[in-house]
């Protein structure tokens, strides 16, 4: 994805001439958790308390969830996010998913997915892993998989806003800040660059940010 603009500032640019919509575009970092903590909460409970699944199993699915979490990150960020259509409309379109991250990648209030995005999301993934795993399990695999979506959302506001000094978020810093400002093609992973690794989409170790 080419760049002709880049903002360091954290400032928010207007998207839609609709307040309406305009609103919905930027989003409080703290909403996710606000919104799928009560969630994660249920499923875990109904994992245990009512369909008495076995604690092995729990783990089992919730590591699942997260592992599949990752590739989905991976395959969103990459294919969705990055894909950029020729056409007039398709190109606002893609400024208004993504391209807008990438010219003001510190605006503090598009940071973090909006519910307007995530929750369709979210319930269009249920939808298909319940029909692939049937209600008991998708129970605690969803808690895993919304888990991992948590730790991606929060783990993209760090990464541009916190003062990091531990060497793994500074790893995942590192690693983001170069898809910003060295190779948008590379570095898809935001939460963990695993999947870079395996596809072939990671940055050339000598490739110092």
């Amino acid at each position: 994805m080419s760049k002709n603009f880049v903002s360091n500032k954290d400032v928010t640019i207007r998207m839609f001439d609709s307040n309406f919509m305009e609103a919905f575009s930027k989003v409080h970092p703290a909403v996710p958790l606000v919104i799928y903590l009560p969630v994660i909460g249920f499923f875990l409970y109904r994992a245990g308390g009512v369909l008495n699944i076995s604690i092995s199993n729990i783990i089992y699915f919730i590591l699942f969830g997260i592992a599949v979490w990752t590739f989905t990150e991976y395959t969103l960020h990459r294919f969705i996010f990055h894909y950029n259509p020729k056409s007039a409309f398709g190109e606002k379109l893609h400024f208004i998913f993504h391209g807008v991250h990438h010219d003001y990648p510190n605006d503090s209030r598009r940071l973090v997915m909006p519910p307007s995005v995530s929750v369709p999301l979210a319930v269009l993934f249920y939808i298909l892993f319940h029909a692939i795993l049937g209600k008991n399990y998708v129970t605690p695999f969803f808690v895993g998989f919304l888990t991992g979506y948590l730790f991606y959302d929060m783990t993209h506001y760090a990464v541009h806003h916190f003062n990091i000094h531990n060497k793994f978020w500074l790893m995942l810093k590192k690693h983001h800040m170069r898809h910003h400002f060295q190779d948008a093609e590379k570095g898809f992973g935001v939460s963990s660059p695993l999947w870079d690794h395996i596809i072939g989409t990671n940055f050339p170790k000598s490739n110092d940010y």
